[in-house]
C-alpha cells in the first residue's frame, strides 16, 4: 500500500463505531490469540485423546476444520476433535475465550463482558454457564480436622423461566412471608480450618438432618469434628452418624469456646453474599454454578485465563491439603 493510501485508510478508523474497533483490533491480533487458545486445547486433548463415542484411543489424524485437528476413530469410523464432548463443543469466536475467563476471574457482569468482548449478551450467559459446567467441579475431595458447618437462605428464583410456578416479583425483591419459608433457597456450607469449602444446594425451607446425611457423610472424615451452631438437625445429624460434635449457642451471645467457632464459614457466608448481590438474585436452577465460581476466586488455585480454560475442559490443578 502506497503511503498516500495508507494515510487515506487510518483516517477512516476515526468514523468507526466501538464494535468495529473491537472487531478491527481482534483482527488484527486474531491470529495469535487463536492459535494460544486452540493450541491450550489441543495440549490439553493430546494427553487423553480418545473416541467419545466407543472410548478407543486408536485415532488417526483427519485434517483440519474450524481451526482444529480432526481425528477418525479406527474401531468405530467416527470422527472427532479436541471439543467433542465438552462444554465447549460448537461454540465459535475461539479468539476470545481467553479473554472471557479473564472476565470470570474478575467477576464481570454478563453485558460487562458482552462490551469488552464485543459479543451479544446473551452469547457472554452462555459462555458463563458452559465455562462453568465442569470448572465448578473443581472441589475438595474431603474435610479434616475440625470442620465448621452452618447455612445461608437466599429467595428462590425462577429468573428466565417461561413459565412461572408463582406470582411474578422484581429480581432481587422480598419474600411474602416471613422468616425461613418455601421461598428460601438453603445453601449449606462446610468449611474445615485449612479453608477447604464444599457448599450444597439442600433445598428450599429449613435444614434438616435428612439434607445432612445426603450431603456431609461423602466429604468429612469420620473421625472430624463438626462444629455447628445449636440448629437441632446438626445434633441429629452427629448423633447418627456417630461423628464428634460441638455446638457453639450463638443466640446467647456466646461465639467462641475455646478452638469451637463458626467465624470461619460465617465469614465465607459474608463473602459469598457480598459477591452475589450485584447479580441482583441469581436463578435458582444456576445457583450450583454460582456457589462453584464463588469458590474458584475463593480458593485462589485458578489464577490465570489459561488455568481456568484448561478447568473448562476437566483438566485441574492438584488439590494441596495440609
Amino acid at each position: 500500500m502506497q503511503p498516500a493510501e495508507w494515510k487515506t485508510f487510518i483516517a477512516q478508523f476515526a468514523a468507526l463505531s466501538r464494535r468495529q474497533r473491537l472487531a478491527s483490533t481482534a483482527l488484527l491480533r486474531g491470529a495469535g490469540s487463536q492459535n494460544a487458545a486452540v493450541a491450550l486445547v489441543e495440549s490439553v486433548a493430546r494427553q487423553r485423546l480418545h473416541c467419545p463415542a466407543c472410548n478407543s484411543s486408536h485415532a488417526h489424524r483427519h485434517g483440519h476444520a474450524h481451526g482444529l485437528q480432526r481425528y477418525r476413530c479406527v474401531p468405530c469410523g467416527r470422527t472427532f476433535n479436541a471439543l467433542t464432548g465438552t462444554p465447549l463443543a460448537r461454540l465459535r469466536h475461539k479468539t476470545l475465550w481467553l479473554d472471557y475467563a479473564n472476565c470470570l476471574l474478575e467477576s464481570a457482569s454478563v453485558r460487562k463482558a458482552a462490551s469488552q468482548l464485543g459479543v451479544h449478551r446473551n452469547t457472554a450467559f452462555r459462555w458463563r454457564h458452559r465455562f462453568l459446567s465442569l470448572a465448578k467441579t473443581d472441589r475438595p475431595h474431603c474435610l479434616h480436622g475440625i470442620a465448621e458447618a452452618d447455612e445461608l437462605y437466599v429467595l428462590e428464583s425462577e429468573k428466565g423461566a417461561r413459565h412461572l410456578t408463582r406470582p411474578a416479583r422484581r429480581r432481587g425483591g422480598h419474600a411474602r412471608k416471613h422468616g425461613i419459608s418455601s421461598e428460601q433457597v438453603c445453601i449449606l456450607v462446610a468449611r474445615d480450618r485449612t479453608g477447604q469449602t464444599r457448599d450444597f444446594v439442600a433445598g428450599k425451607g429449613a435444614l434438616t438432618k435428612a439434607q445432612l446425611h445426603a450431603c456431609l457423610p461423602p466429604v468429612i472424615d469420620k473421625d472430624i469434628l463438626l462444629v455447628t451452631d445449636d440448629h437441632a438437625a446438626y445434633r441429629a445429624f452427629a448423633r447418627e452418624a456417630g461423628i464428634s460434635h460441638q455446638a457453639v449457642n450463638v443466640r446467647a451471645g456466646i461465639r467462641v469456646q475455646g478452638a469451637a467457632h463458626v467465624q470461619n464459614v460465617n465469614a465465607y457466608h459474608s463473602r459469598l453474599r457480598a459477591w452475589l448481590g450485584p447479580f441482583h438474585g441469581v436463578a435458582t436452577r444456576y445457583l450450583p454454578n454460582y456457589l462453584g465460581w464463588r469458590w474458584i476466586l475463593d480458593a485462589g488455585r485458578i489464577r490465570s485465563p489459561e488455568t481456568l480454560l484448561k478447568a473448562t475442559l476437566g483438566e485441574f490443578p492438584h488439590l494441596t491439603v495440609t
